[in-house]
């Protein structure tokens, strides 16, 4: 069951669902709005020649003042983050969707899977501007819905790799373990 609005405020006020910093003017009628935060990664194709799932890949950092502008060129994959951080509880659950009006835009706004419960940290974000021309986004406004569910009941809360991650986080595949089959 996805939560409404009313109920993540009320959830907030409860302190079940951490939202920081909170502001309830982005309670919408079944999410709340996230907004993008100032910190990017871009891969560093001059010393990358390909991705590996074996080791991490080279970024370079893309840090942007308060209320600055990020410009995200044609066809371009970025990592970004939330300003927010939050906290779930072990019975619920989230996912990411980008806002429509940005992405009327071309810029795909996502994260890379579902938020576990159980979760804390920055949500990292999925950038990608599918424009032919560049696409300005201004640190700080309102760019994806936080979408929280109810699971059907509470599990072992999330302990994984990017739990508590601060600022955009790349991939930490190679750190996976897969059983032997």
């Amino acid at each position: 069951m996805i939560l409404s609005g009313n109920t993540i405020k009320q959830f907030i006020q409860d302190e079940q669902i951490s939202i920081v910093p909170y502001q309830e003017i982005n309670i919408q009628p079944a999410s709340v709005d996230l907004c993008l935060g100032n910190h990017f990664l871009v891969v560093d194709d001059m010393s990358t020649s390909h991705l590996s799932v074996d080791k991490p890949a080279s970024y370079h950092e893309i840090q942007v003042t308060d209320g600055g502008v990020i410009t995200i060129p044609p066809k371009t994959f970025m990592l970004g983050t939330t300003v927010e951080k939050i906290r779930l509880p072990d019975h619920l659950t989230a996912f990411v969707e980008g806002r429509s009006s940005v992405g009327r835009l071309g810029v795909f706004i996502q994260n890379a899977g579902w938020i576990d419960p159980g979760f804390s940290g920055q949500i990292t974000l999925e950038l990608f501007n599918a424009n032919r021309v560049s696409v300005q986004l201004k640190v700080g406004m309102r760019v994806c819905q936080l979408v929280i569910a109810q699971v059907d009941q509470a599990t072992q809360g999330y302990s994984g790799k990017y739990l508590f991650q601060e600022g955009a986080t790349p991939s930490r595949v190679y750190m996976d373990r897969e059983e032997e089959k």
